[in-house]
């Protein structure tokens, strides 16, 4: 997924300095700042143009360098452009099987779904990558996605439930229990190391973000999400030695956040609902303690930035976050209180009542 990186808009020149030879590198910085370039469909055609006149550095990137280029196009609206782009991304792989021509399926869905008249289709392409819900974790995330924009977020959560519960059952099986026996799976599932958590968890992580988006009731399964969500933070806090720095990214913040440094996402959660959950979690834990006045501080990405260069540091350290939180409870304002009363409008700024928002991402 590409987001915008910078303030201002940059030039081509500027995101890839030498436009002869596109290199992996050069993708990777694309898919964060595209869409901040001057013009963004010029990049789009580069890219392909790139891929036409052979100037990427690893040829093989040909269907991904397309498959940015669909997904440029798709954002700013140029659905005829985007749909050349897409078709030319999948021939461009090995095969429709090749594991990374998933994401470019998907989103010619997308595109598809956004044209109409051509919804059948779409849902041909989306039927036939049902199957690797259950074998690759990116594909919950682009399939339901893809199923969202074409209004069928009801189907979403039906084939995310389906494919939770084959999963569980697997796991039952392999471990001797009959395969009827899921809640004795939850009960022992793991997550998966900090770094590379399992297919399981982003399975949960996005039939939870649906059944939200559905304004669905709290079920068994979504315990489970909440569960293997406190455990993950749990472990990257142990392995980073520290507790949560308590920063507080509002909405608008966390997504550019992530855009600017990826690799956060382990520290704050793979979106804006994770981040809240973690942060109402531990000051759960911590008011179980005995522990009163609690609060977070509500953070932005300038200020991080500001405070890591002034440092000589970099945003990603645990160190300079930490540091950085404390300077800001310091602030007048920066603080917000917690926990809101269950009737009055939750802390995290949503416009919902308490009772209603953060209060239930407690369960754990």
């Amino acid at each position: 997924m590409i987001s915008q990186r910078y303030g201002r808009n940059p030039t081509y020149r500027e995101i890839v300095p030498t436009r002869d030879v596109i290199t992996t590198a050069d993708l990777d910085e694309l898919r964060r700042s595209a869409l901040g370039a001057a013009n963004p469909l010029g990049v789009a055609a580069d890219l392909a143009d790139a891929v036409e006149q052979g100037r990427l550095a690893e040829p093989e990137d040909a269907g991904d360098a397309l498959t940015l280029a669909a997904e440029i196009a798709e954002i700013r609206g140029r659905l005829d452009a985007a749909l050349r782009y897409a078709d030319r991304a999948l021939e461009a792989y090995p095969s429709v099987e090749d594991a990374r021509a998933g994401f470019a399926r998907a989103m010619r869905a997308r595109i598809l779904f956004r044209a109409g008249g051509r919804e059948d289709e779409a849902m041909a392409e989306l039927t036939a990558l049902r199957q690797l819900l259950i074998e690759q974790p990116e594909a919950p995330a682009y399939v339901s996605a893809a199923l969202d924009a074409g209004g069928l977020s009801v189907i979403a959560e039906e084939w995310l439930s389906e494919a939770v519960d084959t999963v569980l059952g697997r796991r039952a099986t392999a471990a001797g229990a009959p395969t009827e026996a899921v809640p004795a799976a939850e009960a022992t599932v793991e997550v998966g190391p900090p770094e590379a958590p399992g297919v399981l968890f982003f399975l949960l992580q996005q039939r939870h973000r649906v059944r939200r988006d559905l304004n669905l009731p709290h079920d068994r399964q979504d315990d489970l999400a909440d569960r293997l969500e406190a455990q993950l933070v749990r472990r990257a806090e142990q392995r980073q030695g520290t507790e949560p720095d308590l920063l507080f990214w509002p909405r608008a913040e966390f997504d550019r956040l992530l855009a600017e440094h990826a690799e956060l996402t382990e520290a704050y959660g793979p979106d804006w609902d994770a981040h809240r959950g973690r942060l109402e979690r531990h000051l759960v834990q911590q008011a179980n303690t005995g522990r009163t006045g609690l609060s977070v501080v509500s953070a932005s990405v300038d200020g991080l930035n500001g405070y890591a260069s002034r440092h000589n540091g970099d945003p990603t350290d645990p160190e300079i976050r930490t540091r950085y939180a404390r300077d800001l409870a310091t602030r007048p304002g920066a603080q917000i209180s917690w926990p809101s009363e269950r009737n009055d409008a939750c802390w995290c700024g949503s416009g919902r009542k308490y009772k209603q928002c953060c209060l239930p991402r407690s369960r754990s």
